[in-house]
């Protein structure tokens, strides 16, 4: 699923693992937002260290030129985003890599409800600066 050599592989491993089991539970077809609430639960109940709908700076050349909302902030280091999509675009991806960018962050996850099987992808930030 995850390789060991990656970093935060044991935290990311964790968090799919999470929501593999609220797909299993629920299946697709609901709203976003259910997934969301359920992922959360699941992710108290395996102790994740989380918040939901964090809001933060966007930075364009290290000024701030908005703000956004990523889904869930794990353990203040990793971007989870949901989707409840039938199918995930490229759009998609380059959005939640933006995303990482914008919030200097340095690892994320893309994860889809909405098709038959559960959708993750892994992500990395390759312009991440150490703060």
């Amino acid at each position: 699923m995850i390789k060991k050599d990656y970093k935060y592989s044991e935290l990311t491993g964790n968090i799919i693992g999470a929501a593999m089991e609220v797909h299993s539970y629920l299946g697709n077809g609901f709203q976003e937002v259910i997934y969301q609430r359920a992922l959360s639960h699941e992710m108290e109940l395996r102790s994740i260290p989380h918040q939901r709908e964090v809001e933060m700076d966007v930075m364009y050349k290290d000024i701030q030129v908005g703000r956004r909302r990523v889904d869930f902030l794990v353990d203040e280091t990793i971007s989870v985003e949901i989707k409840a999509l039938t199918q995930l675009e490229p759009v998609h991806l380059a959005q939640a890599i933006n995303y990482l960018e914008a919030y200097n962050l340095e690892i994320g996850l893309l994860i889809n409800f909405g098709e038959t099987k559960l959708k993750f992808h892994r992500l990395e930030n390759k312009k991440y600066k150490k703060p």
